[in-house]
């Protein structure tokens, strides 16, 4: 089975499941949104797609392979993660930062053709070229959220696997986030992004998976799942979906249902 998936996938906190049960099927080349309120278990489900959390039971698997069965190094060349509060612990400058997501591909210290390349794409994308030489931790939180995800693109993984990437971020810069997750699925990059705005979801996702504590509410192509009655049983809102201008679609809420 080609892509990354959880079967019967289940978390426990303090004899609490945080994750019942999951199964999802993410599929290469497609953006898959993780969507649901808070403490649905979205951030544990991505860091179990990530292989950074062990279930209690079930499993999470990359191409039919338990994720865990893949060594440190491969998996990082396989799954780039951007988690949802990442620390930046030295004084690093941006495009020393950014050059650390080669680290899983290097054999040795020095910086190869491929490795220049990479970076240089990854700042691009992230519009961070005039921040290179700047101190990571004296960027603004939307600065520095670029720039993390610049390390992350410069990887070159096959998944993309992002955590509220949109947080700190001016709604131009959340925009340009939205364009480069679309970008990484248009050459083949599966992608899975948690998020908040469900319009965001609609503007970016081919997918979406709903998810209310810790189970699964519906699954599948976002045209078909996120639907007024879904935002209702998952969310608790009253909503309504419209038509733009421009043929895209967008979800307003309109109070709170019950």
């Amino acid at each position: 089975m080609t892509g990354l998936a959880t079967t019967s996938l289940t978390v426990r906190f303090g004899g609490r499941a945080v994750l019942d049960a999951v199964d999802i099927a993410c599929a290469p080349g497609r953006v898959t949104a993780l969507l649901g309120p808070n403490g649905a278990g979205k951030s544990t489900l991505l860091a179990c797609l990530a292989g950074l959390r062990i279930p209690d039971d079930g499993v999470a698997t990359l191409d039919g392979t338990d994720v865990h069965a893949l060594d440190r190094r491969a998996r990082g060349r396989r799954i780039g993660l951007l988690p949802q509060t990442p620390d930046v612990h030295w004084d690093a400058d941006v495009a020393t930062l950014v050059e650390l997501g080669r680290f899983p591909h290097r054999a040795g210290w020095g910086r190869s053709a491929a490795d220049i390349a990479a970076v240089e794409r990854a700042i691009a994308a992230t519009d961070i070229d005039t921040l290179r030489s700047r101190v990571v931790n004296t960027l603004s939180g939307g600065e520095r959220s670029r720039v993390l995800l610049a390390r992350v693109l410069a990887g070159d993984p096959d998944w993309l696997l992002a955590d509220e990437p949109l947080a700190s971020l001016d709604p131009a810069h959340q925009l340009d986030v939205l364009a480069v997750l679309r970008a990484a699925a248009v050459a083949g990059a599966g992608v899975v992004v948690v998020l908040h705005d469900l319009n965001h979801a609609l503007h970016v996702a081919d997918d979406v998976v709903l998810l209310r504590a810790g189970r699964v509410i519906a699954a599948g192509a976002t045209s078909a799942v996120l639907t007024e009655a879904r935002i209702a049983e998952t969310y608790g809102v009253v909503s309504q979906i419209g038509t733009a201008r421009d043929g895209s679609r967008f979800v307003v809420a309109l109070g709170r249902s019950g």
